[in-house]
């Protein structure tokens, strides 16, 4: 191998590690919230739509708290879900589906909807047995399945809430569900989560880009 081919190797294996890295830079200004904690104009915004729209009063103090504490970072939504047994309406024509399938009418609209705003789901399981250990609470309604969605921000989560364009999908939400209770978590500890794993495929790329790049030069 000549001098020339070992500076063009060194060239191309630059370049593919800088592309690499560019690729993650894109990645992490998708997933991260670099806009910061929501300013008191847009707590206040967001809390008058939500009175506008007849929200349990309780609620709205809650979720006021909740934007007033914005520290500009992501967090977890766990969300209980127990579906009505049997077949329900479709709001949209009436026509009588399992609650299972009107729900996804709902989830089929929202999941999308919070993908572009870098939220993705956690966890997501059906429900195996009743509760093993309960003190001081409601008796267990039934709960068909837990789920914990991922959200960018506070930010994020409040615009899509009360987007006006959301409220046909969330229909379909309140048909299919008998109850629901959603509370937000602060991140948990994640040894092997997005910002983790999407390096790794990125390096693991990049370095068979690289050796494959070579092998040929080489040859």
């Amino acid at each position: 191998m000549t001098d020339r081919d070992a500076k063009e190797m060194k060239m191309s294996s630059i370049w593919i590690w800088v592309c690499a890295l560019v690729l993650y830079g894109v990645f992490s200004l998708w997933y991260n919230n670099w806009r910061g904690p929501l300013t008191h104009a847009e707590i206040a915004s967001h809390t008058e739509r939500f009175e506008a729209g007849g929200a349990d009063p309780e609620l709205i103090a809650s979720l006021r708290k909740f934007l007033e504490t914005d520290d500009g970072g992501e967090f977890y939504m766990v969300n209980l879900i127990r579906l009505h047994p049997g077949e329900v309406a479709m709001p949209d024509t009436g026509e009588r589906r399992p609650a299972r399938e009107v729900l996804e009418r709902y989830t089929g609209y929202f999941m999308p909807q919070v993908f572009k705003r870098a939220g993705h789901p956690a966890l997501l399981g059906q429900a195996a047995g009743g509760y093993l250990d309960r003190a001081n609470v409601e008796a267990n309604p039934g709960w068909s399945f837990a789920g914990v969605v991922r959200y960018r921000s506070r930010r994020d989560m409040v615009e899509l809430a009360t987007n006006p364009a959301f409220r046909p999908a969330h229909a379909f939400k309140m048909a299919a569900m008998a109850n629901t209770l959603a509370f937000p978590i602060a991140p948990p500890v994640m040894f092997v989560g997005p910002r983790v794993w999407v390096a790794l495929v990125l390096a693991l790329l990049a370095s068979l880009v690289q050796i494959a790049t070579n092998a040929g030069r080489s040859g």
